[in-house]
């Protein structure tokens, strides 16, 4: 994995070479983003406040506090997240939002543009998600993050196969605000100015919880079963999060780890058995239990502690999902930085 932020495009899959031959509007795009990009990420940069740009170039992004969230990436821009809810939303992933949003993210980048959501619906179009993602980060410079909890984890991992070309030769940029199809199937590149197609953007960062290969089989998605466990290259970091002995995702003879098959770091982690599949979402109350947040606060992969006292239900993902969202966010935010020569 690169911890370096920016190369969110890579070497192009298959079916991608003649893209620009295809679409006649190719030449008109490449003389509008010779200056744009320049524009729009100075202009995003000008936003922060110069004490808080000194801050974040001297941040360590591997230990984020409470007073570093506040102070510096809360008064930073932050990259989409995009929260995926499971197949029956009993428990949508709204509460893992309202964590997220108390531990200091910003609202308006967890909310569905079109309706304000905070949970996405995991039976969306994977191939109209990927052209989402690819407006948002046309005009933000910022890579996306998905976190899905059961068919949600099923939906991010199939929009990292879109970015990577499996399943279609192109993709349309789609307005997240109004869900329209643009007509264009190329974006450009806010750091490099150049025009790229939407197969080949590189996610910064995607979370999946307790997502099985049973659900898979009984709904007919047939595609994803070879896929399930294998991580392509469209995303910097991936955390697969599991329950032992999980009946609804189909792992009660065991559980098949996620590899990746290239570069992505991948990480497995098992849940506590006493935790609950249904449930894995509501996760605000830790945030609510001072000592609790302190704990989050301070946490880090390397940190070996035992949990706090207290209501510790689903603190396991939760910290682990809330400190990788913090490092991106530091590292990108970090990174529009050096590309606007702030």
């Amino acid at each position: 994995m690169s911890n370096a932020p920016g190369g969110f495009f890579r070497a192009l899959p298959r079916g991608t070479r003649n893209w620009a031959v295809r679409r006649g509007f190719a030449a008109l795009l490449a003389l509008a983003v010779s200056i744009a990009p320049a524009v729009a990420l100075s202009g995003t940069i000008e936003r922060v406040d110069p004490a808080v740009a000194a801050r974040l170039r001297v941040l360590d992004c591997s230990h984020v506090g409470a007073d570093d969230v506040a102070n510096v990436l809360a008064r930073a821009p932050a990259p989409r997240i995009v929260l995926l809810q499971g197949s029956v939303a009993i428990v949508t992933m709204e509460p893992f939002a309202r964590f997220l949003i108390a531990m200091g993210y910003p609202a308006e980048r967890l909310a569905n543009p079109r309706d304000g959501a905070l949970s996405y619906d995991s039976f969306g179009d994977s191939a109209l998600l990927a052209g989402e993602l690819a407006f948002d980060y046309e005009r933000t410079g910022l890579a996306p993050m998905l976190i899905g909890h059961s068919q949600g984890g099923m939906l991010a991992l199939r929009t990292l196969y879109e970015l990577a070309g499996e399943f279609h030769d192109e993709l349309h940029v789609v307005d997240p605000a109004t869900g329209r199809t643009l007509d264009r199937t190329a974006i450009a590149d806010p750091h490099s100015g150049r025009e790229r197609p939407v197969i080949g953007l590189h996610v910064a960062y995607v979370a999946a919880l307790a997502t099985g290969w049973l659900p898979r089989l009984l709904l007919g998605q047939w595609s994803m079963l070879p896929r399930m466990r294998k991580v392509p290259d469209t995303v910097d970091e991936f955390t697969g999060f599991s329950l032992p002995h999980d009946a609804i995702a189909g792992n009660l003879l065991g559980e098949r780890l996620y590899v990746a098959s290239g570069r992505a770091h991948v990480r497995n982690v098992t849940l506590p058995s006493r935790y609950h599949h249904v449930a894995l979402p509501r996760v605000e109350h830790p945030a609510a239990t001072p000592a609790i947040r302190s704990w989050i606060d301070a946490w880090s992969p390397d940190s070996h502690v035992a949990l706090p006292p207290g209501d510790t239900e689903n603190l396991v993902h939760a910290v682990d999902i809330w400190y990788s969202i913090k490092r991106h966010w530091c590292l990108q935010a970090r990174h529009l930085l050096d590309a606007a020569g702030s």
